[in-house]
């Protein structure tokens, strides 16, 4: 009994310690939620010390809007920066590691491009007038600011605003190095954006002193010269180390326009400018007016170097050509003999430049770019701008515009490979494509029609409704790829009317591929490469990879039986050559921003694109009218005494008889008035009459371009 009782009393002490476990529990409880109570209030209390109220609360209210706003401003531009990073994480210095004499397809000097670190002055040995030259024109406060002079920026934004004009620049040599280095001199707000990011982080990987040296040894001085260096050995005959003041201040004159302002070419223009820079000094505290007097009374004169019109685009994109192609282990000084033919070069560049001046205005259009090459891919001329001393960027290799309508021929090749033939028929009429719904130029269908019509006539709907019903985009897309464009398409629907930009050389190199019969892989630049003691280290013929056929026979002779319809019946009328069989497509973006040429004959296939750098729409240019013009001119030119060829699958290399005849004696006449206006009847007979006697006149051979190209 006694045990029992103390078995029944034994339980007792454990159920009592979960009460007082879960009494303790409820407690702490209390207790936390009362001292988390008493915490808050004391927070609040403290935190009522900063509020204010009234006025004082609207102005704090509308920071705090600006700080919210700044914060996603900066996480919007870090996002369009973004991209521009990628650059700096290549090798951007390896432009230093070469040094490269371009020669012309006989062996004829053209230029240079590259510098060698011997070539290269320190900035430690450069004289003070110098440093302080370029310090005084180009940016004052260059060791006071971080990448960005917000105050030479507000100082060159009042001086334009006096002057009610644009006569200072608020870029610093930062920013201008980081353009010069990674980007383009395109005029875009997504440009600035990315040139003042990468101008901060140029400043925080590199010293002043470097930044300095990387932007004297960079930069475009004009005469086909990079460098002050080289500046001074082309306008001087000297090293820098030798120049003086007045000299110093005429090469410091021509970072911002070299093309203007270049001593070659006006020197009374040159010393004014020097005359400027030599006040900068003055009004920077450089310099005092007595010591630059004796630099004013005695301007410095440039050394006759006669004309030199160097072909400084080309050597641009063929210096980028040698550094792909160079053998690893070779020595990085180099002699690279190329394709380019200098009077073809002079032909095309005479032609862009006569049409924008005669008829730029009418069209609101100001940049052209032209890219020409034999039918075996070899680059004859290049031109990737009206004027490379106001712009070093090539607008020929690297700006990305719309194609427009010269794009179909890709979509009509996939066809002729899917089985499809020229005289396929195919329903022109209204389509829609998801949300999409294209229309034709003038809103209007031509109903059933042939392939060969629809091309010609350049029909919208019938390439849509290729590419939807019978091709899909990926093999349209795979197509253009394996025919050697190299700028990535968009892979959306609308890539089949051009959407997706191309530049001038991948629309060359595309509708090669017609001219070549179908083969690619042939375009080139760079024909050998040599050591300056003779030494072959690169042979095209020899080393570079074989051309390879990635449209069969069929389909590129179909493609070229319709191409050949284009200037004879179609939209390119104005392209058609007097006695040359030519084939080719015009093109023509949404609100006239681009417009495009891109033909070929037997011998020759050219790309031209007009446009505006900023976008800006053009008073309805299409690609029809004047860069049709732009390449007839130089392609009458460039066919001058030279056998004929045929193009593949066109066994005739002439013209069909009443057709082209009629167009070239339409695109003449259209040609020789202005495209708002239309001249007197009695005034375009007398022109119709010389055209006659001329087509009549029996050929003369020219002696020199300049000849030739006036007479036409």
């Amino acid at each position: 009994m006694v045990e029992k009782r103390t078995s029944k009393k034994g339980k007792a002490p454990r159920a009592t310690i979960f009460l007082d476990i879960d009494a303790w529990i409820d407690s702490s409880l209390y207790e936390a939620r009362f001292k988390a109570a008493e915490i808050w209030e004391d927070l609040t209390i403290f935190f009522r010390r900063f509020r204010v109220y009234g006025v004082k609360r609207g102005v704090f209210e509308l920071l705090g809007e600006a700080f919210t706003l700044l914060a996603a401003g900066s996480v919007a531009m870090l996002a369009l920066a973004m991209p521009a990073f990628q650059e700096t994480a290549g090798d951007w210095r390896a432009q230093d590691d070469y040094a490269v004499t371009f020669l012309d397809r006989y062996g004829n000097e053209i230029g240079q491009r590259g510098i060698r670190q011997r070539d290269s002055v320190p900035v430690d040995e450069m004289p003070d007038h110098v440093i302080k030259a370029v310090l005084a024109t180009e940016d004052r406060r260059f060791f006071e600011h971080f990448g960005i002079d917000f105050v030479g920026l507000a100082r060159a934004l009042a001086e334009n605003m006096r002057a009610n004009s644009v006569v200072q620049g608020g870029s610093t040599i930062t920013q201008q190095l980081a353009k010069n280095l990674f980007l383009t001199n395109e005029r875009t707000v997504e440009r600035k954006i990315k040139e003042a990011f990468l101008a901060a982080w140029l400043e925080a990987n590199l010293s002043k002193k470097e930044i300095l040296q990387l932007y004297l040894d960079r930069a475009y001085l004009g005469g086909g010269t990079f460098g002050i260096s080289a500046a001074a050995d082309f306008y001087f005959n000297k090293e820098v180390k030798d120049l003086t003041l007045a000299e110093a201040a005429m090469i410091a004159g021509l970072f911002k326009a070299p093309a203007r302002y270049a001593p070659h070419i006006n020197l009374p223009a040159a010393r004014a400018r020097a005359n400027e820079v030599l006040s900068n000094l003055v009004q920077s505290g450089f310099m005092t007016e007595g010591q630059v007097l004796s630099a004013r009374l005695n301007p410095a004169s440039a050394v006759d170097r006669g004309e030199r019109e160097a072909p400084d685009y080309f050597l641009d994109w063929a210096f980028e050509e040698v550094k792909k192609i160079v053998p690893k282990g070779a020595t990085h000084s180099l002699v690279a003999r190329t394709t380019i033919d200098l009077d073809l070069q002079r032909a095309v560049e005479e032609s862009l430049e006569f049409h924008l001046r005669q008829y730029g205005k009418d069209y609101d259009v100001e940049e052209g770019a032209v890219v020409l090459m034999d039918t075996d891919g070899a680059v004859r001329a290049l031109v990737g701008g009206r004027d490379y001393g106001q712009s070093q960027f090539n607008r020929a290799t690297r700006a990305a515009r719309q194609p427009g309508s010269s794009f179909k021929p890709y979509v009509y090749a996939a066809a002729m490979e899917a089985g499809l033939t020229p005289s396929t028929v195919i329903s022109d009429g209204p389509i829609s494509w998801g949300n999409w719904s294209p229309q034709n130029y003038g809103r209007s269908y031509a109903g059933r029609v042939d392939l060969a019509t629809a091309l010609a006539r350049s029909y919208n709907t019938v390439p849509v409704r290729l590419a939807r019903d019978y091709l899909g985009i990926d093999v349209i897309q795979k197509l253009v790829g394996d025919m050697g464009v190299e700028t990535p398409l968009n892979g959306h629907k609308t890539m089949v009317l051009g959407t997706s930009g191309m530049t001038v050389m991948d629309q060359a190199t595309g509708y090669g591929v017609f001219a070549n019969g179908g083969f690619a892989g042939t375009r080139h630049g760079i024909l050998e490469l040599h050591t300056h003691t003779g030494e072959n280290i690169y042979d095209w013929r020899r080393d570079a990879p074989r051309p390879h056929r990635v449209l069969s026979e069929q389909a590129a002779s179909y493609m070229n039986s319709m191409l050949v319809q284009v200037p004879e019946r179609g939209t390119g009328r104005r392209a058609a050559l007097p006695n040359i069989r030519s084939a080719g497509k015009t093109g023509t973006t949404q609100s006239y921003r681009d417009a495009w040429y891109v033909g070929f004959t037997g011998n020759y296939v050219a790309a031209v694109w007009l446009g505006n750098d900023d976008y800006r729409p053009t008073r309805e240019m299409t690609g029809g009218s004047l860069p049709a013009m732009v390449w007839q001119r130089f392609m009458i030119y460039a066919h001058q005494n030279i056998e004929l060829k045929p193009i593949p699958g066109i066994e005739n290399p002439l013209p069909v008889k009443d057709s082209t005849t009629f167009a070239a004696a339409e695109n003449a006449d259209e040609a020789m008035r202005r495209p708002a206006h239309s001249l007197p009847l009695a005034t375009r007979g007398v022109l119709q009459d010389l055209l006659r006697r001329f087509r009549e006149a029996p050929p003369v051979r020219p002696a020199r371009v300049s000849e030739s190209l006036s007479a036409l």
